[in-house]
């Protein structure tokens, strides 16, 4: 099974700029997008290939047009799905969509953005402290392994972005944050490309639009795919496509055996 997962930072938009493309050399069984500042009904027909995937799911933010959102388009039903992990102030900006399928447990999460506002600091500290009590809830609760994918908006080892000591005190690389995505692993899920590549550097999946950052590769790894302890064994591979244009951010793919 392949699954991929994509900040496309606007799906309108980025259809023309290469998630075509994307799709259609790669053709994911399960493809996972975040940012997709739609809903469902602003889709141009342009978007007929995603009809390819007879199972969609949205989640659209209902607090403002053109802002955050998930989706996910799959070639098989999924068992049940829901939007959320039930707390009003992070369901209603359409950050998290769930899939449950026979073997395992899909999550298409857009972490919020800590760096605008102080206010937006500690929004996205207590999500990453609600997150992690409601996904070893669900884990308990379903017995079935979890997979985890999105932009998380957190980068976690020096490694991981371009410039460690200068990006040291940046939203997305602050120690608060490292520390809650290494205590997140700790709990028993895996760091699906460290898994694969432990010492890889440059291996970033965003960079921002100033300064010819994608040019220099001077980015970040902040999107990641992270599984439950228990599929281990059934990994197969993980790519970062790098070359993917159509957004600021690119795609990742895994090759799982579910």
């Amino acid at each position: 099974m392949k699954i991929a997962t994509w900040n496309v930072n606007g799906i309108r938009a980025s259809f023309d700029k290469g998630l075509e493309d994307f799709i259609k050399k790669y053709n994911p069984d399960i493809l996972c997008l975040q940012e997709t500042k739609a809903h469902p009904d602003q889709l141009d027909k342009k978007l007929h290939l995603l009809d390819y995937y007879p199972h969609r799911e949205w989640s659209s933010c209902g607090v403002k047009k053109g802002y955050s959102g998930t989706a996910i388009f799959s070639k098989k039903p999924p068992v049940r799905t829901r939007k959320g992990m039930g707390i009003k102030k992070f369901d209603r900006e359409g950050r998290i969509l769930i899939s449950e399928y026979d073997s395992f447990i899909l999550l298409d999460i857009y972490f919020p953005n800590g760096a605008m506002t102080e206010e937006r600091h500690l929004f996205k500290q207590e999500f990453l402290y609600r997150l992690t009590l409601f996904v070893k809830s669900l884990e308990k609760k379903e017995r079935k392994g979890l997979v985890i994918v999105g932009d998380y908006n957190t980068a976690l080892l020096d490694k991981d972005v371009y410039d460690p000591v200068a990006l040291k005190t940046t939203s997305g690389f602050l120690p608060e944050e490292r520390k809650w995505f290494k205590s997140f692993l700790n709990r028993g899920f895996i760091d699906v490309f460290r898994h694969f590549y432990p010492e890889k550097e440059s291996a970033f999946t965003w960079w921002s639009y100033r300064e010819n950052a994608r040019k220099k590769n001077r980015g970040w790894r902040i999107d990641h795919i992270c599984v439950s302890e228990i599929l281990k064994e059934k990994l197969k591979e993980i790519t970062i496509h790098q070359e993917q244009m159509g957004s600021d951010h690119c795609p990742l793919l895994m090759e799982i055996d579910l």
